[in-house]
């Protein structure tokens, strides 16, 4: 199986046949399911309309069964994997470098304004029956744009990109309250996977987290298997095997050097782990990739 690392726009444009035109975004119409099944990131954003059909994501620890009509949005670091749930698919997508988005833009952190491109409760927004006409035309203009030289083309595209962006954003403020909700709702738990995410590849003990949120060990793996069915501890070690599944794509990494990133203390107890949590062997996931 060939190297997977961090997916490029010239990977993706392989991966759907499409001609790389060496841009910073790339264009696709998708009518079947070419993604590999194992983990990766990817070095650009996507904004994706699936328009017909249904598929499986998987963002994070988090798994989502799409049926169209649906957004899915996805920022570079997202670790994520795709599979196959019907023979039916239709769906539209837009990779894009923030470097190409905010070329021209004063505000260099404008993308880091929405919470729908990192958090991983929030990649994939069902689309209300009575906007699925508006998302679908920026969709199609984008296409048509792409398809016909043009010599404004780029900085048409880009403005779909910003129209897009602050489409779904309205939309999560209008019509997805529930969502909001749903995420305030458990604050610990939250605010447990965003320290998560920022400390995963440095701490792996619970006690760290529970002294960072101010709650006992105890007390945070209880809510956190309340609202998940999985324990804090749980959440921990996936995370990290999850993050251990994608360098270990990278065959420039020794299986030391993975060891070393994650802060284990040596190679033998990162094999026990990831044997423990993912099946079997580093060195047996990463002849996968032969």
């Amino acid at each position: 199986m060939e190297e997977i690392k961090t997916l490029s726009l010239s990977r993706h444009s392989r991966l759907f046949s499409v001609a790389d035109n060496s841009k910073e975004y790339l264009f696709i119409s998708a009518a079947s399911h070419p993604y590999p099944e194992e983990p990766y990131r990817a070095e650009s954003y996507a904004l994706a309309y699936l328009s017909e059909g249904s598929i499986y994501l998987q963002a994070g620890l988090n798994s989502y069964e799409i049926e169209a009509p649906s957004l899915i949005i996805l920022g570079p670091s997202v670790i994520r994997s795709f599979r196959k749930r019907s023979n039916q698919l239709r769906m539209d997508i837009i990779f894009f470098k923030d470097t190409f988005l905010l070329e021209q833009y004063a505000d260099r952190l404008f993308l880091d304004k929405y919470d729908f491109f990192e958090n991983n409760d929030l990649h994939v927004l069902a689309i209300e029956d009575a906007y699925q006409i508006k998302f679908s035309k920026i969709f199609e203009i984008i296409k048509s744009t792409q398809a016909t030289a043009n010599y404004h083309q780029a900085e048409i595209v880009r403005n779909y990109i910003f129209a897009l962006i602050y489409e779904i954003d309205a939309y999560y403020r209008q019509h997805a309250v529930g969502v909001h909700s749903s995420l305030t709702g458990y604050t610990l738990f939250a605010k447990f996977k965003q320290l998560l995410h920022r400390n995963y590849m440095h701490e792996r003990k619970l006690d760290f987290y529970a002294h960072h949120l101010h709650v006992q060990p105890k007390s945070l793996s209880a809510a956190v298997k309340k609202h998940t069915g999985k324990s804090a501890g749980k959440w921990i070690d996936e995370t990290i095997a999850l993050e251990a599944k994608v360098l270990l794509q990278n065959k420039s990494l020794t299986v030391s050097q993975v060891s070393n990133m994650l802060n284990f203390s040596d190679q033998s107890v990162f094999g026990k782990f990831f044997r423990a949590n993912a099946g079997l062997s580093p060195v047996a996931y990463r002849k996968r990739f032969l």
